[in-house]
This record gives C-alpha cells, sequence and structure tokens, in this order.
C-alpha cells in the first residue's frame, strides 16, 4: 500500500511539473510545448487531481473543453475503478 501512495505523489508532482513548464513555454518558447496527449496521459496515470487543481490554479488549458471535461471524467473513472477493487476484491 506505501508503493502506491509513493506512486500517486510522484504521478503527481511530475503532472504539476508537466503542467506549470507547459503553461511557460506557451508563453516563452511555443516550439516546446507539452503534448495535449501527454497531459491527459499523466492524468489517466494517476495525477488527474493534481493535473486539474494545477490546470485551475494557473489558469491553463481552462477554456479547452477536451480538459475541462476530460479530466473530471477521468477522475470518475479513477473514483470508480478504486471503488470496484474495495468492492470485489476486498
Amino acid at each position: 500500500m506505501l508503493y502506491l501512495y509513493i506512486y500517486l505523489a510522484a504521478i503527481s508532482l511530475i503532472s504539476i511539473i508537466v503542467c506549470c513548464y507547459d503553461k511557460i513555454a506557451a508563453k516563452h518558447n511555443p516550439k516546446h510545448r507539452t503534448r495535449e496527449a501527454t497531459l491527459l496521459l499523466l492524468s489517466a496515470l494517476g495525477g488527474s487531481v493534481a493535473m486539474f487543481a494545477t490546470m485551475l490554479i494557473i489558469r491553463h488549458k481552462t477554456k479547452h473543453v477536451k480538459f475541462m471535461l476530460g479530466i473530471p471524467v477521468i477522475m470518475i473513472l479513477q473514483a470508480l475503478a478504486v471503488f470496484a477493487v474495495l468492492y470485489f476484491v476486498l
């Protein structure tokens, strides 16, 4: 269980860093932007809460429907997966 917490902390930190980097790159160096697919992948891998909160705080990608609906959908699916594991496995 400890490894799961460490993983979630690491993927969340990576998500925050990548989102902030993309915000900076958008203003200063557009050639070095992070692909949208990468941002969504980080969310799907467990960084969805951190990514969504960071996006709202720094106002990055908040006008993109793909992110404002997509990441909450990912969070809901992740929550359902956790409940399913808790219900059916434990």
